[in-house]
């Protein structure tokens, strides 16, 4: 299946809920491998946000990302509205901190969705496939969630608040081709001992009875409904023979845990693949709903890593030999870690260092038990990125990497003079502005020994180097 976009810009327009600040949201179409990004075109430099899980910083009434100094909240009913729909890649661009709440469903986003069309692209959807039961569970809170094996995505949600207005409910979405109708329309909920705390908190300032379903959990007396009514800007409330605190009809008897299933959908979006599997969830929650995401990101970056491992053939010519590896790269003895580059594409890169007792560290570093150094493998690795992010700039020859960042990195496995390393570079995002975001996985055999992901810049070389930067031409 190929992946998609939409065909044309489309916003809405709307209020935060707990800010109460008017915004714009615009969806923008997107290339492929591009995914679901936020940009705040109301900050400086209009800094953009990726929907990944790892730049959670907040579950608190909603899900919020982070990055740098810019943020974006509530981005579950968007993200969720983007995948019941099938989209893949799309930027959003927002001028405030927090997606409209509309009416508290992903509806108005499936209608803009739907108003601007799919346009679908040449790359390959992949997908995080669950190929083994992967669960999660809270002790204190009693929420448990569960990925099985499935070819397609499913979802069950269970709920129960120990209430007796709410009790237990349940809500399935069998295939994702019912979210519209089954899901999109249902609203976010809240019972009234939660809205009153988080009215005196100064939050929820863009709520409305009109978003969101309002659950009395205990009896509540005309007066108590007077106050709450005035701090809410309304006339009057009372409470349906439902124990609801508005006069609009639930859309499904259990619209509550249908909405459980939207926000489980928009939080677990942030992985950054469509799942196939089937999702279970006993009392799911924002933040339950990141911690299962991160589990599962988790082992979609492993099953990555070991399903890509790189085939080495000694014998098969390389794609580019020392020779061609030095026009690219400044580094030379003792500090030039690549010795070939068996493959090459526009995404990825995988090189080899031959390992010997004759390098020249080796006589520092335990020189009784000579181990090659872990930040020696992300100098090789580093350097080999060199090369995917080089290999198609103008000019070649006058261009350098500069290091910005080594985040998650981790040392598996001894190196040890004989070893042959395979160095595998991927880019995780498109290079932009000079900017390359890569994964890198450093293998003896089938082997990982070290990982770690890298930022870089590049940079036209000048005669002086910045003394402030690192950079994998001379470190």
């Amino acid at each position: 299946m190929k992946q998609s976009t939409i065909q044309q810009p489309v916003s809405v327009h709307g209020v935060g809920l707990h800010t109460g600040k008017n915004v714009q949201l615009t969806f923008k179409p997107a290339e492929a491998n591009h995914g679901f990004r936020f940009q705040r075109i109301d900050l400086p430099d209009q800094p953009i946000i990726p929907a990944d899980v790892k730049l959670v910083i907040s579950t608190n009434r909603g899900t919020t990302i982070k990055l740098g100094d810019a943020q974006v909240s509530t981005v579950e009913h968007v993200l969720s509205a983007l995948t019941g729909l099938g989209i893949d890649n799309v930027l959003l661009e927002i001028d405030g901190p927090e997606m409209p709440i509309m009416d508290g469903t992903s509806m108005p986003f499936v209608l803009a969705i739907q108003e601007a069309g799919v346009q679908y692209l040449d790359a390959v959807r992949e997908y995080y496939e669950v190929t083994e039961p992967i669960s999660y569970k809270d002790e204190v809170t009693g929420t448990e969630i569960l990925a099985l094996p499935s070819d397609h995505f499913e979802a069950t949600v269970m709920i129960d608040f120990k209430s007796t207005v709410l009790g237990h409910q349940f809500a399935s979405l069998s295939n994702i081709a019912d979210y519209v109708q089954e899901i999109a329309p249902c609203r976010t909920f809240v019972f009234v001992h939660e809205l009153e705390k988080l009215l005196d908190m100064g939050l929820i300032k863009g709520g409305d009875m009109e978003n969101a379903i309002v659950i009395a959990d205990r009896k509540m007396a005309q007066e108590d409904l007077d106050h709450l009514a005035k701090k809410l800007g309304k006339p009057g409330i009372k409470v349906d023979a439902e124990g609801v605190l508005n006069t609009v009809k639930l859309h499904f008897q259990n619209e509550p845990a249908r909405h459980k299933l939207l926000d489980i959908i928009g939080d677990l979006a942030l992985i950054g693949r469509p799942i196939r599997g089937k999702i279970v969830a006993t009392k799911p929650g924002h933040t339950a709903n990141i911690e299962f995401a991160k589990i599962l990101k988790k082992s979609l970056l492993e099953k990555r890593r070991m399903q890509g491992i790189p085939k080495y053939d000694p014998e098969k010519e390389p794609v580019m030999d020392i020779n061609a590896v030095m026009q690219l790269l400044p580094h030379r003895y003792p500090f030039l870690l690549v010795d070939k580059i068996i493959e090459i594409s526009a995404t990825h890169v995988v090189g080899i260092k031959n390992v010997t007792i004759n390098e020249g560290f080796f006589q520092g570093h335990f020189p009784s038990n000579p181990v090659f150094p872990g930040v020696l493998q992300i100098e090789a690795l580093a350097q080999t990125g060199g090369i995917l992010a080089l290999n198609n700039v103008p000019d070649k020859g006058n261009w350098d990497t500069y290091f910005l960042k080594i985040d998650n990195t981790k040392f598996k496995a001894k190196v040890m003079p004989g070893d042959t390393l395979i160095l595998k570079m991927e880019l995780i995002d498109p290079i932009r502005r000079g900017i390359v975001h890569m994964q890198g996985t450093a293998y003896v055999g089938s082997k990982i020994v070290s990982e770690g992901e890298l930022t870089a810049q590049v940079v036209r070389r000048t005669k002086e180097t910045p003394d402030n930067s690192c950079t994998t031409s001379n470190e």
